[in-house]
């Protein structure tokens, strides 16, 4: 059985200055690009010709599999993300859905988390702000976590007198 590649990258806060070079070099190499529309918009000059799959917010499990799918059907695959997509991206769960099929790094599709610039990084940059020092960063979304630990996690930030970067304000 051939396998094929599963990039997972992070298109950094929008604009193509901050994209890495390799999240450039995967998404030209991929044939097949899957992602949230929104995200997927951000790099619709880099896709012209390529498979595109666009889903909906909400969806993160159904394009998960759809791209872990054409990546064991021998694909090379862009599964792309807005930042980074270890900081409240998609590698995560990639790697819980593979880890429940039994997948070795060794002898299954090949798979890479290409990190981009992150909102915390480009946010801090903007405003003036380093995160020079020790700091925390919170999600305030209780879509995964009960609001309960939330409140808990910003108390103990507030405690440790950690700069604090917050996700998901509303």
């Amino acid at each position: 059985m051939s396998f094929g590649k599963l990039y997972v990258v992070g298109v950094g806060p929008g604009h193509h200055d901050h994209m890495t070079f390799r999240a450039k070099q995967v998404i030209e190499e991929s044939k097949i690009i899957v992602g949230y529309e929104t995200y997927v918009s951000l790099i619709s000059d880099l896709i012209d010709g390529k498979e595109v799959y666009r889903y909906p917010m909400t969806q993160e499990v159904d394009r998960a599999n759809q791209a872990i799918d054409f990546a064991e059907k021998g694909h090379v695959v862009s599964l792309v993300s807005s930042g980074d997509p270890g900081i409240y991206g998609m590698i995560g769960l990639i790697y819980e859905i593979l880890a429940e099929k039994g997948w070795k790094k060794n002898n299954g599709i090949y798979v890479e988390c290409i990190p981009g610039v992150s909102s915390l990084n480009s946010c801090s940059a903007l405003i003036g702000s380093p995160l020079m020092t020790d700091f925390a960063v919170v999600s305030m979304s209780d879509l995964l976590v009960p609001w309960e630990i939330i409140v808990k996690r910003v108390e103990a930030a507030a405690l440790g007198d950690f700069v604090t970067v917050v996700y998901n304000p509303s």
